[in-house]
């Protein structure tokens, strides 16, 4: 079970991590909308999984964003460094989360199906 501080500095790192790619970080390849949907610290502090959703139409831009996002990856490290007042900052490796894709294709392959209804011809 993850200790109350591991846990809070997920959080935090959720929060300033996205805060800092929206405002800090000055690529012009992040064009399409995106969230950081979760972020996992290991025991040690040494490395963190921060999972990233990206909202586009245009699939190819969405690849576009994302890896704008994953190579700014060494910068964010170097802003939490200077901003959080913490011993150890993990190095981020940044992962596409695909859940919300894949939720909407199960919502989709539901609404097909009818509740209710028979075709009965008696």
């Amino acid at each position: 079970m993850k200790e109350k501080r591991e846990k809070r500095l997920e959080s935090e790192f959720r929060k300033e991590i996205y805060g800092i790619l929206t405002t800090r970080i000055k690529n012009p390849d992040i064009t399409e909308m995106f969230s950081i949907t979760d972020c996992r610290v290991n025991n040690d502090l040494s490395e963190a999984v921060v999972y990233v959703s990206v909202f586009s139409a245009d699939k190819i831009k969405a690849e576009k964003t994302f890896a704008a996002i994953k190579d700014s990856a060494r910068e964010v490290r170097a802003i939490i460094s200077s901003q959080m007042h913490i011993r150890t900052v993990p190095k981020f490796n940044f992962v596409l989360d695909t859940s919300y894709e894949y939720g909407a294709r199960i919502d989709s392959i539901i609404d097909g199906f009818t509740y209710g209804e028979t075709n009965d011809d008696n």
